[in-house]
């Protein structure tokens, strides 16, 4: 696979506008015309790909329909399941083996508490091991937390939740030095001094990185720390699929599913975390995604049949720079880090039509503007919309090299198609990246629900409509150990009254009362890409 004759074409128009925009700034859009953007063509905003939710307590509230038909399934275990003997107990339960599960499990563990980390997959197989761009935080003396703070407020359409947003800018220095300490290797200079760069949105350079593979080298450490430490223990391959309540409605464990022998069994907790990702492949509206296998909503399902508050659910993140071309990695990351550098989106004739870091929900709704209404965009063999994203220019700009040295994953991820992005363009188009919103929570990672925290991406708030490059990282990492830390604490003090499963018997009732049929069971654990017909 390279490229086609037609879309070789079509590059020599690229590279004969390349010469006067070196070194042209195109101007960034004005409030106004952001906001017009948004509602005119952003994914969130189409009527058809949403709908609300008719039961439970965020009734009435509108979500993507696939994950409304998601939330409404019915459980996958009997309401009378046995609970009289629970298979294993700890202190703290952790559910999903990404970013924030590791980072939570780390920090309990060190505050006291016997830990059990429960993945559906492989320990690792989590959205945190494919961010690739960076981590943010404000730690050199020219930046502060209060910057950091405005600029993921403004990102987030001013609708975050401040004490979030204070949690994660306040604790995003200590992060950086916990993990350095760990063992991540991040990017510096000759003399030792972090290198950081621009996100889009951000005023300031704060992006730690560690070339473009930064989330995989983050999870490589933390795994590893985990494995390593005693009192934690990981079970790999065994999905939760129903919280466990006791008589006082408080969390007390959770009922899990051996995927290899699809066996059900109980295991007994003090403090349950959940930390399960997002939802990306359940693929609203048919987009593509970045997301990996297993992140279906799983947290978000679990979460509300146990009577947790959610938050921002009618918004998911559609990143700008999906691949569209070829076939075979379409929706894979290409890292915002590329435009970052320098590398330029434009039009079929060369154009550049937008500032190449608008926050990312503003991008992603200009590309799908070019494509759509103004019939600029690029279609590929296959029929997919797209536009250029010229990379050869981060090599004019910052000197020969620059692209195989700050991006070598995303240099082999097209080289393996023939395709060198340092000499050639790339084709891109907005593909389902993030789950803006998810389970509420206070600064601690508590819910409304007594003995249940959330972290990472299956909690809501802190981004508020909109993430900015760099803070899913970080999210994960703060509120990781946020959560670790709270678990440890409520597990010295909780003693969990009898289980039960009563919720689930509330909640078939209220299916019933509605005429759904229960065809969904969920959560749905794995997508079945099955041909049809």
């Amino acid at each position: 696979m390279t490229y086609t004759p037609e879309l070789l074409e079509q590059i020599k128009i690229v590279e004969a506008t390349r010469p006067q925009r070196l070194g042209q700034t195109f101007p960034a859009m004005p409030l106004e015309e952001r906001q017009e953007l948004l509602k005119k063509f952003h994914p969130d905003y189409l009527e058809s790909g949403m709908r609300e939710v008719r039961v439970g307590s965020y009734k009435g509230n509108r979500m993507p329909v696939e994950l409304a038909d998601v939330v409404e399934g019915r459980p996958h275990v009997d309401p009378h399941f046995d609970l009289s003997a629970p298979d294993f107990e700890t202190d703290v339960l952790v559910i999903g083996g990404g970013g924030a599960g590791a980072s939570a499990a780390l920090l309990a563990q060190e505050n006291g508490a016997k830990v059990v980390l429960i993945t559906k997959l492989r320990f690792g197989d989590a959205n945190t091991m494919m961010a690739q761009g960076g981590i943010q935080a404000a730690d050199r003396p020219e930046d502060s937390p209060a910057t950091h703070y405005l600029d993921v407020i403004g990102g987030g359409h001013f609708t975050n939740f401040p004490d979030l947003v204070e949690a994660l800018v306040k604790d995003a220095p200590i992060v950086i030095a916990w993990l350095e300490s760990l063992g991540v290797m991040f990017d510096k200079t000759p003399d030792g001094v972090m290198m950081e760069e621009h996100g889009g949105g951000t005023s300031i350079k704060r992006m730690h990185s560690a070339r473009d593979y930064t989330g995989a080298e983050i999870m490589r450490v933390l795994r590893d720390e985990v494995r390593n430490r005693p009192n934690i223990d990981v079970i790999e391959f065994c999905p939760a699929v129903e919280l466990v309540l006791d008589d006082q409605g408080a969390v007390c464990g959770a009922i899990l599913m051996n995927l290899e022998t699809e066996r059900y069994f109980y295991a007994k907790a003090k403090v349950v975390i959940l930390a399960t990702g997002g939802s990306g492949r359940l693929h609203y509206q048919g987009f593509p995604t970045t997301n990996h296998y297993g992140a279906t909503g799983d947290g978000i399902v679990l979460a509300y049949r146990a009577g947790a508050e959610l938050v921002f659910l009618d918004t998911m993140q559609y990143h700008p720079t999906g691949a569209a071309y070829p076939e075979q990695i379409l929706g894979q990351l290409v890292t915002e880090k590329v435009r970052g550098l320098g590398a330029q989106p434009l039009n079929i004739k060369g154009e550049q039509f937008v500032y190449p870091l608008e926050p990312r929900d503003v991008e992603a709704a200009a590309f799908i503007r070019e494509c759509k209404e103004r019939k600029l965009g690029v279609i590929t063999p296959s029929g997919q919309p797209a536009v250029w994203l010229d990379t050869p220019m981060i090599d004019l700009i910052h000197g020969p090299g620059t692209i195989e040295k700050a991006l070598p994953a995303m240099v082999r991820q097209f080289k393996r198609f023939n395709i060198d992005m340092v000499r050639q363009p790339i084709l891109v188009y907005p593909t389902l990246h993030y789950q803006n919103g998810g389970v509420k929570i206070d600064a601690d990672c508590r819910t409304t629900v007594p003995g249940l925290l959330v972290a990472g991406e299956t909690s809501g708030g802190v981004h508020g409509r909109n993430r900015l490059m760099g803070n899913s990282l970080l999210d994960v990492c703060v509120f990781g150990r946020r959560a670790g830390i709270t678990a440890a604490m409520l597990a010295k003090e909780r003693q969990p009254g009898k289980p039960t499963l009563a919720h689930l018997e509330s909640w078939n009732r209220a299916l019933d009362e509605i005429g759904l049929n229960g065809a969904v069971r969920s959560p749905i654990l794995i997508p079945n890409y099955a041909r049809k017909g």
